[in-house]
């Protein structure tokens, strides 16, 4: 079939299945291409090494599952750092599914507050209660851990203005909805030294979800873009209180600078 026959069959297709458009637009190498247009970042985002924030190069992380949907154990690294690094003293996070990353935060934060859909919510969504009763699963009876339900569409942010130092966005990753959330949290940050992180930023270490990079992109202004950073060995962007150094570009397949010494420890759930 040549380019001709295959841009009438794809035009007939989505003028009969318009909704056939948004896989289109919505494209990563679509995404990607716009990007390159619109930002000074062709690929990606500068890379600071994970070590640069690890204490004497080390972390503890706990509890953590191997479980499907949750993140890297050097994400949750990467958020405890950044909490002792910085001393944070009220974390918030959009997403928090089993409770895995705000009980790493909670071991060193005093405050921590989490916004998640309710189980109705869920239910609607997913119609399965095995998965629905297992958000907060971590969480639900640590002291120092808020429990906020609602969809981030919608929820009045308006009460917590100026709280956080560190606030992690892990909730929907398509685009319109990480714009929506990053530009949601915006009023949150306590001052201009408060950190985000976004998770999904990379499908894996060295591959860049363009969707979730454009959310980022398009809901910061522009002048906090210089603050932004991909931490290596993560899937995690930052936005830091001031521009990282030591910064490389990506470059997939590049020969390792560090590895990390993993150490499993089973344990039994007590709840």
């Amino acid at each position: 079939m040549n380019k001709i026959h295959k841009a009438l069959k794809a035009f007939g297709l989505i003028l009969r299945h318009p909704y056939l458009l948004n896989h289109v637009l919505n494209d990563e190498e679509v995404m990607h291409r716009e990007l390159a247009k619109q930002y000074p970042f062709p690929d990606g985002l500068p890379v600071v090494p994970l070590t640069d924030f690890l204490e004497q190069g080390k972390q503890t992380v706990s509890p953590y599952t191997y479980l499907s949907g949750g993140t890297w154990p050097t994400d949750l690294a990467l958020l405890k750092s950044l909490a002792e690094r910085y001393h944070t003293e009220h974390y918030f996070e959009i997403g928090t599914w089993r409770g895995e990353s705000v009980a790493n935060v909670a071991s060193v934060v005093p405050q921590c507050t989490t916004l998640n859909l309710s189980r109705e919510e869920i239910l609607q969504l997913t119609h399965s209660e095995e998965y629905a009763d297992l958000h907060f699963f971590f969480s639900k009876n640590l002291p120092n851990v808020t429990q906020l339900l609602g969809n981030s569409a919608t929820f009045d942010f308006s009460p917590y203005k100026k709280q956080f130092d560190l606030i992690f966005i892990d909730g929907d990753h398509h685009y319109e909805a990480v714009k929506r959330d990053t530009q949601a949290v915006l009023p949150l940050l306590k001052d201009e030294k408060s950190i985000i992180v976004w998770h999904d930023y990379a499908y894996d270490p060295e591959k860049i979800r363009w969707s979730v990079f454009k959310g980022i992109l398009n809901g910061l202004p522009q002048e906090m873009h210089p603050r932004l950073a991909h931490v290596s060995n993560t899937l995690c962007a930052v936005l830091l209180p001031e521009p990282a150094t030591g910064c490389q570009p990506l470059v997939p397949y590049a020969k390792p600078e560090h590895y990390f010494e993993v150490r499993i420890e089973g344990k039994e759930v007590e709840n």
